[in-house]
């Protein structure tokens, strides 16, 4: 056990010296005054092996650590100290009292306040944004001219007179306790009254002033009332000029409108009356059909271009197509000659805005027009006159003559308060009106031998009326169903084509049922929030329609195919029109103010 005991010691010597850098056999050197220590021997030499130790190295480089304390210490300074005001950076995250502490440093030589100038933003300073809500900020004004003391808009300190927070109670002048507002009530309520006793005897007296600031109830009753007195010339007149223009707006403005835009009309032509006496509207003799069959035209021939705005309708003269009758958002209504010159011939002025729809009567020596100036113009196309003017104070928005012979005096015509208003043009008087829509007409048709038509509105549904009887026969209202802004009549009058906004064209019968044809389909084109116009060819073999992209679409009747296209004009497409007699020709109009004629 010795021996045991004797080799763990040395093994505990030998390592406290590798420790120590020393090698291992050193004997230590005993201290000044000791004695050395007799080193033990081994009983026996043979009993362990002998051990050789050699001094430990790190092969690690030497590293100068001076930089690194420098920058830990500056790093405990940055932290613990003040930012510099002109640093644009900060390399550590700064605590909330080293951002908002003053600025330390020696004062500036030439500045007051000790501010220097690059630091001072206004006159008295420099003054830090600080955020705070228009109540409390409004709160601690009037308290503090109220008062004489605010809260630091820090919320830390008081401002202002110490004596009167202790007095009040630190009260602001929003949160007053209802009885100190109801003393100060009384106490003011007193003060008037001790002033109102100090008035003297005269108080007594109405006539005078006392007696009104006694009897005062407002800052306003203080004024003796004044006794009405005749009005100065200058009041009549403003009276009489403001009575005027009320009864004027009661009457829809219509004196305003005559005053401003008279009825007036230009003829263009060389002449109005031919060698022969004939009139310029005369159809010529020769003018008809070369055969049955119609054509879908392919090149653009002629441009008919008066407008100074977008053209909103077109309509061939009845039965012959010499003429062509336009009406415009330029408030006027231009008539075009089609087979000679290719010019204007008359323009009709007596609209004073956009002309929304014209109507040709049957012989063509009459039309109609409607204007978002809320008036129904009836013309005589050949002299140019205004015969009659309809209005009800409401936008008309599609007028029709009844296609009787017999009955080409009675007028209807669709408005923008929902009704459809039918007048007599011989005495002008309203006969009928039809109100049973929900919403603006569009468009009135006649079917079945003129005996009934048919109207469609914004309220998205069709509407079949007997002629003179305003009870609807036949509603037709789905809800797939979208606004149908134009519809026309097929040739053989048994179908109608309506334009309807989804941007596809509906077909539906005119016997009794009014029934949707599901087998005849017409889609392709975009109108989608535009009253493009629908048409058919003379013969009936071809539907046609503008549409928003300003092409002119051809479709085959009985296959519901896509015939043809045209791009047509710039913007919208807004109407097309089939010549009656040339059966190879189609003219189309659009908001870009041009008139194109196709063949």
């Amino acid at each position: 056990m010795d021996l045991i005991r004797n080799y763990a010691d040395k093994s505990d010597d030998e390592g406290d010296g590798n420790d120590a850098g020393s090698p291992v056999n050193q004997p230590e050197k005993p201290a000044a005054g000791e004695e050395p220590e007799p080193e033990p021997e081994d009983d026996d030499d043979s009993s362990s092996p002998p051990r050789i130790s050699l001094p430990s190295k790190s092969s690690a480089p030497r590293v100068d650590d001076t930089a690194l304390a420098l920058s830990v210490a500056g790093a405990a300074r940055a932290l613990s100290g003040p930012l510099d005001p002109t640093q644009r950076a900060v390399s550590f995250n700064p605590t909330y009292d080293q951002l908002w502490a003053p600025i330390h440093g020696p004062a500036h030589p030439y500045a007051k306040d000790g501010v220097a100038q690059g630091m001072r933003n206004h006159k008295l300073g420099f003054v830090e944004d600080a955020s705070i809500q228009p109540f409390l900020f409004d709160e601690q004004y009037n308290t503090f001219h109220n008062f004489g003391y605010a809260s630091d808009p820090s919320g830390l300190s008081i401002v202002g007179d110490l004596q009167s927070l202790s007095t009040n109670n630190a009260l602001s002048v929003y949160n007053i306790p209802q009885q100190e507002q109801k003393r100060r009530r009384l106490q003011m309520k007193s003060g008037d009254e001790e002033s109102k006793s100090d008035l003297g005897p005269e108080a007594e007296n109405p006539a005078s002033e006392q007696w009104l600031l006694k009897n005062k109830k407002s800052p306003w009753s203080g004024k003796k009332e004044e006794l009405p007195t005749e009005l100065t010339e200058e009041q009549k007149k403003y009276a009489e000029e403001y009575a005027e223009k009320k009864a004027e707006k009661e009457r829809g403005g219509e004196g305003r409108d005559r005053a401003e835009h008279a009825d007036k009309s230009t003829f263009h032509g060389k002449e109005e009356h031919d060698y022969q006496g004939r009139s310029w509207i005369a159809p010529p003799k020769d003018a008809k059909p070369a055969n049955d069959h119609c054509y879908i035209p392919k090149r653009w021939i002629h441009t008919w271009s008066g407008h100074t705005k977008g053209v909103s309708a077109i309509r061939f003269f009845p039965k012959h197509g010499h003429l062509l009758l336009s009406a415009g958002m330029d408030s006027k209504v231009k008539i075009w000659d089609v087979f000679n010159s290719g010019k204007c011939m008359r323009t009709y002025m007596g609209h004073s805005k956009a002309v929304r729809d014209i109507s040709f009567s049957n012989d063509g020596t009459k039309f109609l027009s409607a204007g978002y100036d809320k008036h129904i113009k009836y013309w005589d196309t050949e002299t140019g006159k205004v015969i009659s003017t309809f209005s009800t104070g409401k936008i008309p928005y599609v007028v029709k003559l009844n296609p009787d012979e017999d009955k080409q005096n009675i007028l209807l015509a669709g408005m923008s308060d929902k009704k459809i208003v039918q007048w007599d043009m011989k005495s002008g008087e309203i006969t009928q009106e039809y109100d049973q829509h929900l919403g603006a007409v569009n468009t009135i048709t006649f079917v079945d031998n003129n005996r009934r038509f048919v109207t469609s509105s914004d309220d998205k549904s069709l509407r079949v009326w007997e002629f003179g009887i305003p009870v609807v026969i036949k509603y037709i209202s789905e809800p797939h169903m979208h606004s149908m802004p134009s519809i026309s009549l097929h040739p053989n009058s048994n179908w109608l084509a309506a334009q309807s906004l989804d941007n596809q064209i509906l077909i539906y019968s005119t016997k009794e049922r009014f029934q949707l044809n599901k087998k005849k389909r017409f889609s392709g084109h975009i109108v989608a929030g535009y009253a493009c116009q629908v048409n058919f060819s003379p013969d009936g073999r071809f539907v046609m329609s503008g549409d928003g992209e300003g092409k002119c679409w051809f479709w085959d009747w009985k296959s519901c195919k896509v015939f043809r296209t045209l791009k047509c004009h710039e913007g919208v497409c807004i109407g097309v029109e089939w010549h009656p007699l040339e059966q190879s020709k189609v003219a189309t109009c659009g908001w870009d103010g041009m008139i194109k004629y196709w063949d």
